[in-house]
């Protein structure tokens, strides 16, 4: 969706819920619906979009994005800025992002929005109860949580957004081909999560998309173990879970491989984890409930007899943020939709043993799925 097309919808949104204006702080929903990169704050009435940020983005964010930016500094104080917005565009009914906004952020901003503030009145009366009634008097200034509303439009992907998930996904893609030429016994957990992200920006991120986990025998029967320096030895599996950012948008894969030749235990399950993954990807398209999806893999790892060992979700939704919704899990009853770009991931996780978690980003389409992924996924033994 181009800029403009992002402007109207968020004024639709002012329109739908019966707001004078929108509080955007998130910085995930900062970039997407202004393109701006930085750190601040944006506000959207009928007449206004704003930027509001200091004076280390200013420059960036006139660049990015086409919204108006203004600065505030010692001069013209935040304070000072947003009361003037506030009186400018006659926002009585401000729409906030209620599930990311802090709450020393809530009281702040819900105290200006009134014309007051605990220094005002030497209390904490300044804040306001959120609302959700449009039919409430105008002139009650009111803080009015917005849910989801700016969430859901991100759930679907645009071709730009998917073009950029591609190539975050094929970035761990190269760097898990680098990895298997370096991996060995004697190697740390921590080494190989260090070679790992200095392969993944080698090839292009800019950054992490989360802490990179790499889990080898016992410590890979914990999903998101954090790496120690355990040596790899002999007969190891080694589970590496990690993402990169690429313009914004992440990536996240996993793979398990062993050091060493694999007991017939880890062959197995091994092969349990690969066929549930796979039988994901054959059965998913557009209209599927998200729970049912989840219920693919699970069933046949608690067929074969080890349910109770897979205990997270199957997967989520990436783009801007590594966790963003719908997700595979036992109680989402979220529709499919192509351009949904979601992880594949079952495991099964045998405690003082070993664990095995495979992988990929899928995008959804009206047929099926495209895997975003090429790294291999038989055995690899090294």
């Amino acid at each position: 969706m181009e800029m403009e097309g992002k402007k109207e919808l968020l004024r639709q949104i002012l329109q739908k819920k019966g707001l004078d204006g929108i509080l955007i702080t998130d910085p995930y929903s900062l970039r997407y619906y202004t393109g701006f990169s930085g750190e601040g704050l944006a506000v959207v009435t009928e007449a206004s979009t704003v930027i509001i940020t200091d004076s280390r983005y200013t420059e960036a964010a006139g660049k990015e994005s086409s919204f108006a930016v203004w600065e505030y500094n010692q001069a013209n104080p935040m304070k000072e800025l947003f009361l003037s917005l506030i009186k400018e565009d006659g926002i009585y009914r401000l729409g906030f992002e209620d599930a990311s906004i802090s709450y020393a952020d809530y009281r702040r901003f819900s105290g200006y929005l009134s014309g007051r503030t605990e220094e005002d009145n030497g209390s904490s009366s300044a804040e306001i109860s959120p609302v959700g009634n449009p039919a409430v008097d105008k002139k009650n200034a009111c803080m009015v949580p917005l849910e989801n509303a700016l969430l859901l439009p991100r759930q679907i992907k645009s071709e730009a957004e998917i073009s950029l998930l591609r190539a975050a996904e094929h970035i761990g893609d190269l760097a898990f081909r680098d990895m298997l030429d370096i991996l060995r016994p004697g190697m740390t957990e921590l080494e190989v999560a260090a070679e790992l992200e200095y392969r993944l920006k080698r090839h292009g991120a800019e950054g992490l998309s989360f802490e990179t986990i790499a889990a080898s025998g016992k410590n890979s029967s914990m999903p998101h173990a954090v790496p120690t320096d355990k040596k790899l030895e002999p007969g190891d599996f080694l589970t590496m879970d990690f993402g990169c950012i690429y313009h914004g948008y992440c990536s996240d894969m996993t793979r398990t491989v062993c050091m060493g030749k694999a007991g017939e235990e880890q062959k197995r399950i091994y092969q349990i984890v690969k066929e549930a993954q796979q039988a994901v990807l054959d059965q998913v398209k557009e209209g599927l409930i998200c729970k049912d999806v989840d219920a693919i893999a699970r069933n046949m790892i608690r067929d074969a007899g080890y349910g109770e060992y897979f205990g997270h979700g199957l997967g989520h939704s990436v783009g801007l943020y590594i966790h963003e919704s719908p997700a595979f899990n036992t109680r989402d009853q979220s529709v499919l939709r192509a351009g949904m770009v979601i992880t594949d991931e079952p495991g099964i996780y045998l405690p003082g043993k070993f664990g095995v978690r495979i992988e990929d980003m899928i995008l959804i389409t009206e047929d099926g799925c495209e895997n975003l992924a090429s790294s291999p996924k038989e055995l690899i033994e090294l």
